[in-house]
């Protein structure tokens, strides 16, 4: 089944590679920013802070969407579950003071 799904990824690449048409120039060679003219380079370095910043945004984005079904099935999981949710939100919770003491969360 792994291979079947192999040979069909690698056919349909190749098959657009070979019947797609190519018509490199103009337009096509300029960066896209929603319509407007670039304004210098493409490539620039950003700021680790803003990393950092969607890396906490990330994870506590995904603790949100872990939480919506186990409220939802928190009748049927019981205490167990109550203390698996309550050490999970522990660690994010110890994530975050130790993303805070370290100033993380300081803008500029």
């Amino acid at each position: 089944m792994v291979v079947l799904a192999a040979a069909m990824v690698a056919g349909g690449l190749v098959v657009s590679r070979l019947v797609a048409p190519r018509r490199p120039g103009g337009l096509k060679d300029i960066p896209y920013e929603c319509g407007e003219q670039p304004i210098g380079q493409a490539w620039i370095q950003f700021n680790v802070g803003y990393y950092l910043f969607g890396l906490l945004f990330l994870v506590f984005d995904v603790e949100a969407a872990l939480m919506y079904p186990w409220a939802v099935v928190f009748r049927a999981v019981g205490l167990p579950g109550l203390i698996e949710m309550a050490i999970f939100m522990f660690v994010l919770i110890l994530g975050l003071v130790y993303a805070w003491r370290k100033g993380v969360l300081e803008w500029v």
